[in-house]
């Protein structure tokens, strides 16, 4: 019998316990997966919101900062108005760089241009953009035009049309958005004349029209000299006393909180197990030992090298362990995939996927990680069993 169909035989003949330890390895390998799609997931998600935002700071009016963070980074629509003339008083700051003005507004609801029910419409000016007008440059080679939009991952042309229609306006999607995982991926953007024609079209063609107070912007976004953000802020604050100042490093605070919280969660919980079936699986093995002890004696007085019965124990461990963890990895990254919106909802988080490339590493580590437990845990009693005092109790016993 060869030594592959000796471990297998074994496996088999061991069928409830081999499927104890696939159960262990395939759960905690599992959990140690959605953990780190999770909180490596949202924190990335939160980097590129912050990334795509492109503002040192953002200026909105007071007692709306909470709305308007989550706006952006839920896609969920909210109101928010100031005077225009804001801009120019916080452009004329010391320290300010380039300021620039953004209108939040919303879709109708059940919009069929979009994959959610609802749509933030996010506008800003062209000639005093810093954050899209770049991307637009290089992957357009040119500004939006009149009635030309861009869109996150979940905005798209309705099926058989050429045009997505809003408030009675036909736009045209020039580009889509790379995907955060946060509610930038339902939103729409939009030049300041766009969405002005597009609110007097809607007088006469729209259900409901688009309203847009005259003279009133949402927010400011605010590019600083060097490292005067903080400098910055303050005075803005000191001169504008109707408005709300958030940092960069303080934006989606409630969110990164809300991320450590979990993610220490998530770790204690990932610890415990992993410990827990680290020992279960060397108790497993230490039974399995004991009961082979004269199996393992009767195939040493027949002449098997000594660490026959350490190599073909740990073998069956490498097994176990590859098959379990391989199958709990492949079934929760498959629920993590369908799933992915309602695990977002009920953790009241955005999280993203990672690249093919990021998601085969980590795959591997978590992979290796499994095998090597329960090689650990394994490798006391292989090694008992494989002693020589042990065989000699084995043969005396023959």
């Amino acid at each position: 019998m060869s030594f592959g169909a000796f471990v297998l035989r074994n496996i088999v003949a061991t069928g409830f316990r081999s499927a104890v330890i696939l159960t262990c390895v395939a759960l905690v390998a599992g959990f140690a997966l959605f953990t780190a799609l999770v909180t490596e997931g949202s924190e990335q998600s939160l980097s590129k919101a912050k990334q795509r935002l492109g503002a040192d700071i953002l200026v909105v009016p007071k007692g709306s900062e909470s709305r308007v963070q989550t706006a952006l980074l839920s896609g969920r629509p909210t109101t928010a108005w100031m005077p225009k003339e804001n801009l120019d008083k916080i452009a004329q700051v010391s320290g300010v760089q380039r300021a620039s003005a953004q209108l939040y507004l919303a879709s109708l609801s059940n919009a069929s241009c979009c994959a959610v029910s609802e749509m933030f419409l996010l506008v800003f000016d062209p000639a005093t953009d810093f954050t899209l007008q770049p991307w637009l440059e290089q992957e357009l080679g040119g500004p939006l035009k009149l009635g030309e939009v861009v869109g996150g991952t979940h905005v798209f042309v309705p099926e058989g049309d050429d045009f997505i229609m809003l408030y009675g306006y036909f736009l045209t999607l020039k580009a889509t958005l790379e995907a955060t995982g946060t509610g930038l991926d339902q939103t729409m953007f939009m030049t300041i004349d766009t969405a002005r024609d597009m609110a007097r079209i809607s007088l006469s063609r729209a259900e409901k029209p688009l309203e847009i107070p005259a003279d009133s912007i949402s927010a400011v976004l605010v590019k600083t000299v060097n490292s005067e953000r903080h400098d910055v802020a303050q005075r803005i604050q000191q001169d504008l006393p109707g408005v709300a100042v958030v940092e960069r490093p303080d934006l989606f605070q409630a969110f990164d909180q809300r991320i450590n919280i979990l993610t220490k969660g998530f770790f204690a919980v990932l610890g415990v197990s992993w410990a827990f079936a680290t020992l279960t699986v060397g108790l497993i093995f230490s039974m399995s030992a004991n009961e082979r002890r004269r199996e393992i004696g009767v195939m040493r007085a027949l002449g098997s090298p000594r660490h026959f019965a350490l190599r073909s124990l740990l073998a069956e461990a490498a097994l176990l362990a590859g098959l379990g963890a391989a199958f709990g990895l492949v079934l929760t990254y498959c629920g993590v995939l369908l799933f992915h919106d309602l695990l977002a909802s009920a953790l009241d988080i955005y999280f993203v996927l990672p690249s093919v490339v990021d998601l085969g590493v980590l795959l591997g580590q978590i992979l290796a990680l499994s095998m090597a437990s329960v090689a650990i845990s394994t490798s006391l009693p292989a090694f008992w069993m494989s002693s020589g005092e042990s065989v000699g109790a084995m043969r005396a016993r023959i």
